[in-house]
């Protein structure tokens, strides 16, 4: 079985950075607020897109290019997903990642 290497763009960092920072906002205005969901929300996505390394292909396709794909992450009530592409037969490079209930990747 092949084992490819998942890589992050630099704007699929960028929306790692800008999800855990909305969780956290919204976890500090919150008057229950748990300030553990941030880092394991974080945890929930790594642990999804390791997946990558092995079953890329199983993940739905976006578009008439086959080799881009999108994976589900769930997480809580709804989740996060993630726009990948299987770049060769051994790198998947994610270029997005969004919340579920945002419109579109940006």
């Amino acid at each position: 079985m092949n084992r490819y290497q998942v890589l992050f763009s630099t704007e699929a960092a960028e929306d790692l950075e800008r999800l855990f920072d909305h969780i956290l906002e919204r976890e500090l205005a919150s008057p229950s607020g748990d300030l553990d969901i941030p880092a394991r929300a974080m945890e929930a996505i790594e642990q999804a897109c390791s997946f990558l390394q092995h079953s890329p292909f199983s993940c739905r396709k976006t578009g008439s290019n086959p080799f881009l794909r999108e994976l589900i992450i769930s997480f809580g009530g709804s989740g996060y997903v993630a726009l990948f592409e299987i770049h060769d037969a051994s790198t998947v490079i994610i270029g997005a990642i969004r919340h579920q209930l945002e419109s579109d990747f940006h």
